[in-house]
């Protein structure tokens, strides 16, 4: 049977991050994708416009709808909003034993809206992060997390590994927010080694939903039953191929490409680099 997977997110009107971006990733990649909504935005391109939390009863019966009968071989999160909602996915992690648990910590849109309430930072560390099979923060997101600097490759290391205390069974940092780059090195620790996974960085404004496409690639790959790294590494090329065709839509930055993969294998990163130490 094809694996099912659940993501618990933000609905993005624009089509191009949160929910939609993940039902993208998950049809692409043959997985059957179901939602949870936290909130739903009205953005397009240009920015964000406006915030709409779901009444909690609503998003704790979407994710009983779902789960009662269908089930999910994998979990995703997004877009939780406020510490209330964290706290929803936290019991229904505990009540219905989600095997594999993907927690990409959204805290601002690419356009610079707060996506994440600040009184929400310890419920996502003391009781989140520690039933994440996978966390995968940006640089921005590390550092609001960690409160260290993450200016060099050393100081990410230390901050992969103070997330990885937290209880994540593994941490990816993503490394497309280092500026003045030529590579992009995204950082993968697994409790036992670093894997690094280094690409060209690509010259493009169109990079809305990278995030959430990346983290729900390699929620489709874990639901396929692949270990971790692979996961990771299959994801990658995903994510990469999708912003390499990432195109405009309106008069701000565009979407990631989420068919890419499927129609462009040409360059599968043969130039992607990929490192254990």
């Amino acid at each position: 049977m094809i694996p099912k997977v659940l993501t618990i997110a933000g609905s993005d009107s624009g089509g191009g991050a949160g929910i939609q971006a993940d039902l993208k990733t998950f049809q692409e990649l043959d997985v059957f994708g179901m939602t949870a909504i936290t909130a739903i935005t009205a953005q397009n391109t240009t920015g964000v416009q406006g915030v709409y939390p779901v009444d909690p009863k609503g998003v704790i019966q979407q994710i009983t709808s779902v789960m009662d009968d269908i089930g999910a071989a994998a979990v995703k999160t997004g877009m939780l909003f406020d510490k209330e909602r964290i706290n929803i996915v936290v019991d229904m992690a505990e009540q219905y034993k989600w095997p594999l648990l993907v927690v990409d910590p959204v805290m601002v849109s690419t356009s610079g809206s707060k996506l994440l309430h600040e009184e929400a930072m310890e419920a996502l560390i003391t009781k989140l992060i520690p039933k994440a099979t996978i966390i995968t923060p940006n640089i921005p997101e590390a550092k609001e997390i960690t409160g260290m600097p993450l200016e060099t490759l050393a100081d990410r290391k230390k901050a992969v590994k103070a997330i990885h205390a937290m209880g994540a069974k593994s941490v990816l940092l993503k490394g497309g927010h280092e500026e003045d780059a030529d590579k992009i090195i995204d950082i993968l620790f697994d409790g036992d080694n670093f894997h690094y996974f280094s690409v060209p960085k690509i010259d493009t404004e169109h990079t809305h939903g990278t995030g959430c496409t990346y983290a729900a690639a390699i929620t489709a790959n874990l639901a396929k039953g692949m270990p971790i790294v692979q996961s990771v590494k299959e994801a990658k090329k995903f994510i990469h191929l999708a912003i390499l065709e990432g195109f405009s839509i309106g008069e701000g930055p565009g979407p990631t490409k989420h068919a890419a993969f499927r129609h462009s294998k040409e360059p599968l990163l043969e130039e992607m680099e990929v490192e254990t130490e």
